[in-house]
């Protein structure tokens, strides 16, 4: 399973486990001790670590926007907190107003019609994606994985039950996986296809005859699809935005959509999300929430409503910035000998193929593999990036372009003189 703690015998123990060792001799399960740590949190929160320390450290692991909230948004919430109804239970998919502005904000942006009983408000996207998974997915289901992939999916579809099938696109593609490809990763297990676009960890953007060839050919063999919109907002150049149940409307009834405020908004530390699904599905997932964590935080929730209820002058202006600044670390890292960067169409990362620079000698060192080399950029540098072996393709490094743009010509600039120096 990609990202495994370990490797777990039919009994569910680990493969290091004595044979002798009863149930209740395990301290942790190993259901979820084979999840693996987030690479991406890790990595930032180590960055973040040595910085306190004094050290002057870059960071370009999170994918966290570094522009503040929106005032009006602030505002919201300093009003929220004086309300006394925001201190109480309220119910567990969402406080209605939200859900209706879910609803109103969708059709705005996507096109897509639904109804406030399709929606579920959670405690960020990743709590979506979870309880997607595990509404639909049975035992043993297999969810085909485009890779590179977020770290989030696979520990998900794993904890659901489910079983990740990945299919690898590279940048000959513009890491994004064919009709052809998915078929040929189909089984009979198959239940459900994940699209995202654009894409986290790379910046690709489907076309809207790529989204429309994907959702036809998951239509044909009546597939699931759970597509991740949580980027929508934020595409560059010529790129489009596609939502593929407003694409294809007959797909809605077997088609799961993820968003949040967190990335168009600069909401990343407001934990609200949200999931849009057939009724039923909804229905379960919210049991499923009710269970778990209760309503999304009421003061969050009302923030949310503003920010999804405003108009998008705040998100225009942060793609602006995002914008130049993509421009400019794909630049500097195409001007690196053994690097190479695809201009990324949407998001906000780059995903360059570093397999160039393994095994050559840089400072006494020779990495032969992408987290050798991250270790490498952290410790010469000073800079934290994410290993490919993070999303599931070794040989490349994710780096967010969302922080100042002095850090990021800084940050590309240490990497442009150190792995200047690779030797053969």
């Amino acid at each position: 399973m990609p990202g495994s703690g370990g490797v777990c015998d039919d009994a569910g123990m680990s493969a290091s486990t004595p044979a002798n060792t009863t149930p209740s001799d395990r301290r942790v399960s190993a259901r979820v001790g084979a999840i693996a740590e987030s690479a991406t949190l890790a990595v930032d929160a180590k960055a973040k670590a040595l910085k306190a320390a004094g050290r002057p450290v870059i960071g370009f692991g999170a994918g966290e926007p570094d522009f503040p909230t929106p005032d009006y948004i602030v505002e919201a919430a300093v009003a929220a907190c004086r309300e006394p109804k925001n201190h109480r239970y309220t119910p567990a998919g969402g406080l209605p107003e939200l859900k209706a502005a879910i609803v109103a904000k969708t059709l705005r942006d996507s096109g897509y019609r639904v109804e406030p009983s399709q929606v579920l408000v959670t405690n960020g996207g990743k709590q979506a994606i979870y309880e997607a998974f595990a509404a639909i997915l049975d035992p043993g289901d297999e969810v085909i994985v485009p890779a590179p992939y977020w770290t989030t999916y696979p520990e998900s579809i794993q904890l659901a039950g489910g079983v990740a099938v990945e299919v690898v696109a590279d940048e000959t593609t513009g890491y994004k996986v064919t009709v052809e490809q998915l078929e040929a990763a189909r089984t009979e297990r198959t239940k459900v296809v994940l699209f995202v676009s654009p894409s986290n960890p790379t910046g690709a953007v489907y076309s809207q005859a790529e989204a429309e060839a994907i959702g036809r050919w998951a239509l044909e063999h009546g597939l699931w699809v759970l597509t991740d919109e949580i980027y929508e907002h934020l595409v560059y150049g010529d790129a489009t935005f596609t939502s593929l149940p407003a694409l294809l409307p007959e797909l809605a009834d077997k088609c799961i959509v993820v968003n949040g405020v967190a990335k168009t908004y600069a909401m990343t530390g407001w934990r609200v999300g949200w999931l849009i699904g057939p009724k039923d599905v909804v229905a379960a997932a919210t049991n499923l929430q009710s269970h778990a964590t209760s309503n999304v935080s009421n003061v969050a929730q009302q923030a949310a409503l503003s920010a999804v209820s405003g108009d998008l002058t705040a998100v225009d202006e942060m793609r602006t910035a995002f914008d130049r600044r993509r421009q400019t670390i794909v630049r500097m890292l195409n001007e690196i000998d053994g690097v190479l960067c695809p201009e990324p169409e949407g998001a906000f990362y780059v995903y360059p193929s570093v397999k160039g620079l393994l095994g050559k000698e840089i400072r006494g060192r020779r990495p032969k593999t992408s987290a050798e080399l991250a270790t490498l950029i952290l410790d010469e540098a000073e800079v934290a990036v994410v290993p490919g072996e993070a999303f599931g393709t070794p040989g490349y490094l994710r780096l967010s372009y969302a922080l100042g743009d002095a850090d990021l010509a800084e940050g590309a600039a240490r990497m442009q003189k150190l792995l200047g120096e690779a030797r053969d």
